[in-house]
């Protein structure tokens, strides 16, 4: 098993991996964790704070998107539309002092019909600058409350869920990446690094931790294109073979 320490000013983080899933295309997207199995064929990461919180994030990739699963199993006060979750991702994992323009972060709030996709690069540092954005084609921010059926407790909590199109953000072996959970009742943020300050809507990109494939699997040819392009790449050898056993002819 792979360990990092990675260090940002004076902010330890682990890495996050991040697998390749054959069955994120199943997940029903009602923003809890719907039936047993639908998460499980992700990577699990948990983050424990001072006040005894306990965060779980599960995290995958499968064709065109990445996909993010963030489960605060230990807020037990429900406080809708107050409630939030943001990620974010550096996709050129440069560690700028304020967001520029390959940061993204998405937004969704407990039981809210909306979500919310910003893009880093813009003036306002009220809101770290960032600035909102119309949502790409296929992403998903949904959250509403986890119950019987969740993995890890069936006492009623918020939990979020997330769909990240890899044409947005791109394929990288390793993005920056950041996780805020707020909890409205407390009015407390719970991030991952852990314990960072929001300095506005979020911290800057420079205290974002990081989420890797460790095989480079998210990057690489999807299956299609890659089958095709070895089809054309055998056909192609196979003509030159058979054009020089005719010329030897």
């Amino acid at each position: 098993m792979l360990f990092f320490l990675g260090f940002t000013n004076v902010y330890a983080f682990e890495p996050i991996p991040i697998t390749v899933s054959g069955t994120m295309d199943k997940i029903v997207f009602d923003g809890k964790w719907t039936h047993e199995f639908e998460w499980k064929a992700s990577s699990l990461d948990t983050y424990h704070y001072d006040n005894n919180t306990e965060v779980i994030l599960r995290s995958a990739h499968q064709g065109d998107f990445v996909y993010i699963f963030l489960d605060p199993i230990t807020d037990y006060q429900l406080d809708e539309v107050s409630d939030y979750a943001i990620i974010c991702f550096d996709t050129k994992n440069n560690k700028s002092t304020k967001a520029d323009f390959d940061d993204y972060c998405f937004m969704t709030y407990l039981d809210s019909k909306n979500s919310f996709v910003y893009h880093g690069g813009h003036a306002s540092e009220t809101t770290s600058f960032f600035n909102e954005i119309p949502n790409p084609e296929g992403f998903i921010g949904i959250s509403t409350v986890s119950d019987e059926n969740d993995r890890y407790t069936s006492v009623p909590h918020p939990s979020y869920e997330f769909r990240i199109p890899t044409d947005l953000i791109g394929r990288e072996s390793v993005y920056g990446f950041y996780f805020l959970v707020y909890d409205g009742h407390s009015n407390k943020t719970y991030t991952y690094p852990q314990n960072l300050d929001p300095e506005g809507f979020v911290s800057n990109p420079s205290q974002w931790g990081e989420i890797y494939s460790p095989d480079k699997s998210l990057p690489e040819f999807e299956l299609p294109l890659l089958s095709l392009v070895l089809a054309i790449l055998s056909v192609v050898f196979f003509s030159r073979i058979k054009h020089r056993i005719a010329s030897t002819n």
